[in-house]
């Protein structure tokens, strides 16, 4: 089950990676390059003439929102919000007709001290315009596609350029308000060749591994664990198996567990390249999870012999801190789903279906656990009574 779900979540993800394309013609304008760009399913496409060092582009993006707005710009020195110069388009408050005006992101920006006012830009934009697909008849909504155009004059011999885009909620007269936060939101930067078309791998890889790190956390954490749990509830009073139900809930913890720490050293890894990106609750979650794994782990090496008087505080012990580990697991994937914008994605629909059959798996087991016991104890009263006699043997499964 657990490797057709690894299959499916890894479809699920490719399949999003590449279902986006990209166009290197419009109604107005053909160009020479086209490349998707990473999120928010949008793209771009541009001429470079490398003989004045002008760039020709057009960024497609689209509306989150009737009253939102979308934006896109370069950043003349790092690939980060903070420095970019902004073309924002958005439908004007008084007429409803896209207006398209220029913004620079200092800091004061991103820390929300100051609203987003217009000024020109510092540098060399030569004209620009912004248009929505469908023509003049067409209207701002939800998914509302957008044309952004601009042509630059590049510093020469530079053809690296940054780009920043992102799409907004809400406008407050002419200032546009913060852009939503998750995953995709704060990962909308890139950075291209112009002139070749390559783009640099460094976010390439950050998508990579944040697919790894989600796919190996949601089987490690969010399935494995809870097996390895549910095998020692109910397993280990089946007398026929003997102490093969210990070998195989330690063996399938044990796996779990160092599995779930290649996800979380990954997890570490993209905390370290996504300098400004923080995640507080799912990283909280996370390193809570690790330790009561770890201690569980270690628990393991100090476990007194059946006839210890200290054996039964540490089974208390190793109770408590496994289901708080198993929870705690759980709840951070479906967190991690919402990090990474998968809230309503085949991804989560697959794991929620996994984790549905382990539960339902768990009620069936822990109703037929209590039919036995509530058996075994009327067979008990009624042996005391004597209304029976002999010692009946059960079915091999006992309270």
């Amino acid at each position: 089950m657990l490797f057709f779900l690894f299959l499916f979540l890894l479809s699920s993800n490719l399949h999003v990676a590449f279902s986006a394309h990209c166009t290197t013609t419009t109604a107005t304008k053909t160009f020479q390059k086209c490349t998707t760009l990473p999120t928010q399913q949008a793209s771009i496409a541009w001429t470079f003439h490398p003989h004045n060092a002008t760039l020709d582009l057009v960024f497609f993006g689209t509306f989150i929102s009737p009253s939102g707005w979308v934006g896109w710009g370069i950043n003349p020195s790092s690939p980060e919000m903070t420095g970019t110069r902004a073309l924002i388009a958005f439908p004007d408050p008084n007429s409803g007709q896209i207006v398209l005006l220029p913004y620079i992101l200092d800091p004061t920006v991103k820390l929300q001290k100051n609203p987003l006012l217009s000024r020109p830009l510092d540098i060399h934009l030569l004209s620009s315009s912004a248009t929505l697909y469908g023509g003049k008849m067409a209207t701002v909504h939800n998914g509302a596609t957008i044309q952004i155009y601009a042509t630059f004059k590049l510093v020469p011999n530079k053809t690296k350029i940054n780009y920043v885009w992102n799409r907004g909620l809400y406008v407050q007269g002419y200032s546009p308000t913060i852009h939503p936060t998750t995953s995709n939101d704060l990962s909308s930067i890139a950075t291209i060749d112009v002139l070749s078309g390559s783009a640099t791998a460094q976010h390439d890889n950050i998508k990579t591994l944040k697919t790894v790190h989600g796919i190996i956390n949601a089987i490690s954490w969010g399935l494995i664990l809870p097996m390895g749990a549910v095998t020692a509830r109910y397993l280990r009073h089946i007398q026929a198996l003997g102490p093969a139900w210990f070998y195989a809930h330690a063996g399938m913890q044990l796996f779990a567990f160092f599995l779930g720490t290649v996800g979380f050293a990954i997890g570490i890894r993209l905390g370290e390249l996504s300098p400004g990106v923080e995640y507080g609750l799912h990283r909280k979650l996370g390193f809570a999870a690790f330790c009561l794994g770890a201690l569980q782990t270690l628990a393991l090496l100090f476990r007194p012999k059946t006839t210890n008087k200290f054996r039964k505080y540490w089974k208390s012990y190793h109770h408590f801190v496994g289901y708080s580990c198993v929870v705690l697991g759980v709840v951070n994937v479906f967190q991690g789903f919402e990090v990474m914008g998968a809230g309503r994605s085949y991804a989560k629909l697959g794991y929620c279906l996994g984790l549905s059959t382990l539960l339902g798996v768990c009620i069936a087991l822990e109703v037929n656990s209590w039919v036995i016991f509530c058996r075994k104890s009327k067979e008990e009263k009624l042996r005391r009574e004597g209304l029976i006699g002999g010692s009946d043997k059960g079915s091999g499964i006992h309270s």
